[in-house]
């Protein structure tokens, strides 16, 4: 098997891999792509966090809440659990 390394920016150079190399590589490749769902999953979740924070204000001891921003939040929240696929979720529309 062949392999191609980035020398520099303008540069590539192709090397010839090893039956060792090439096991070794196909395993990192291997875990790196079993890992992909719990990255996706991960990524939903920073954004989810990210429009919960934006909302915090709302949920202030001197704010009333509107039901349609109680629903937004607990969709939110709800989210992860209710996602089939994390890399293209339906996120819920704002109020």
């Amino acid at each position: 098997m062949t392999d191609k390394i980035v020398v520099s920016s303008t540069e590539t150079q192709t090397v010839e891999l090893s039956s060792e190399e090439e096991a070794e590589r196909n395993a990192s490749q291997a875990e790196w792509d079993s890992g992909a769902d719990a990255r996706a999953m991960a990524a939903l979740r920073k954004e989810r966090n990210q429009r919960l924070a934006e909302t915090d204000w709302m949920a202030n001891s001197d704010v009333t809440m509107s039901d349609a921003q109680k629903l937004y939040r607990q969709e939110l929240r709800d989210l992860p659990a209710n996602t089939a696929d994390p890399e293209s979720p339906n996120w819920p529309n704002k109020p």
